[in-house]
């Protein structure tokens, strides 16, 4: 029976280092050639640097405006995820505590929304963000970004708030508590867990997202790092190992924003999957 079982961790263990290997190596090439000469870079792709040059780091940095497109970044995702929590997890309480058919209804219209390609909305998004005169504008991008992530943000905290006893929020009513004061009081702190986990999820898809920002933006001077990234490529030649640079120094900031709040991630999930 051991020995089975010891086979089976065998296996297992095996199959996750094999995924984890396979996720990381394009990460671990970028990495070693940032540090190549773009000479070094085209003859062998898979070699080690015969020296580090990490001259490739200072001249990246100042090509693609990292510190701006950083703070930019920082701003882009801080808006977006501070207003997708804020109207999500007003939302998802409500729908979750309104017992009608209109409320199961709207809830219903936001889980469908979760199926819709972001390729299949593109273009009518895009008309929208020029009708309301939003481009260039990081806020207007942030509620393009809330828009777009409040359909799964209402689905995690409707299923949450259900594992909530309603008897709390009846006894402050009777102690003459708004439904706002209620809320916010009682309700919004009981939701930190899965909070936690929607705002680093949503921070690591805003952090990462590339497209979105190149349909609204198209100012250089409001670019987010991955859409700065893009400006090191030419019309007829490219500094990959600039590129390469770029691609690891805007990796770092989110790896480590993961590394430190992993744990709430997981924590968040299984406690929403118990709740709800």
């Amino acid at each position: 029976m051991r020995k089975k079982q010891f086979i089976q961790n065998a296996i297992c263990y095996f199959l996750l280092a094999a995924a984890a290997v396979f996720w990381l190596f394009p990460l671990f090439m970028a990495l070693i050639n940032s540090f190549k000469t773009n000479g070094e870079l085209l003859t062998n792709v898979m070699s080690f640097p015969t020296s580090l040059h990490f001259e490739n780091y200072t001249r990246t940095i100042e090509k693609m405006h990292y510190l701006r497109s950083f703070r930019n970044t920082v701003v882009l995702s801080a808006l977006s995820v501070s207003m997708m929590i804020l109207f999500s997890a007003l939302a998802g309480w409500r729908l979750c505590r309104t017992k009608t058919k209109l409320s199961s209804f709207i809830f219903g219209m936001f889980v469908f929304s979760m199926l819709i390609p972001f390729s299949s909305i593109m273009i009518p998004l895009y008309k929208v963000v020029l009708a309301l005169k939003i481009k260039n504008s990081l806020l207007g991008l942030s509620f393009v970004y809330a828009g777009l992530g409040v359909s799964m943000a209402i689905f995690l905290y409707h299923g949450f708030v259900k594992g909530i006893p309603q008897e709390l929020e009846e006894a402050a009513a009777i102690d003459g508590g708004s439904r706002m004061k209620i809320f916010f009081l009682i309700i919004l702190p009981l939701l930190k867990p899965i909070t936690a986990t929607i705002c680093i999820t949503n921070v690591l898809w805003v952090w990462n997202d590339f497209l979105l920002p190149l349909i609204v933006i198209s100012d250089n001077k409001k670019y987010s790092l991955l859409l700065s990234t893009n400006t090191l490529f030419g019309q007829y030649s490219s500094d990959w190992t600039a590129i390469l640079s770029a691609l690891i120094l805007a990796a770092i900031p989110v790896i480590i924003f993961y590394a430190l709040f992993q744990k709430q991630i997981l924590k968040g999930i299984a406690d929403g999957a118990v709740k709800g």
